[in-house]
């Protein structure tokens, strides 16, 4: 995480068939803001593909949720 908080993580819940968003973990700092747009993904039946595939605010936390949607997909992040 960030915002000079050393701990938290976001942790994606995926179908392994397909990648469907099923359920997700945050905990830290503005947690309750970043598991919005995980709720969205949900309920549309969004995939971690959509996800990591979907622009993301740079730097925000916001981009935590693409991070953990990549490593779903087995990618390397911070190349």
């Amino acid at each position: 995480m960030s915002l000079d908080a050393p701990e938290g993580f976001v942790r994606l819940v995926t179908r392994k068939e397909d990648g469907l968003v099923l359920g997700a973990q945050v905990a830290g700092i503005n947690a309750s803001d970043i598991i919005s747009e995980i709720g969205l993904a949900i309920e549309t039946g969004v995939t971690a593909e959509d996800i990591a595939l979907t622009i993301h605010a740079h730097p925000s936390l916001g981009e935590l949720t693409m991070e953990a949607a990549e490593l779903a997909l087995g990618r390397p992040i911070h190349i």
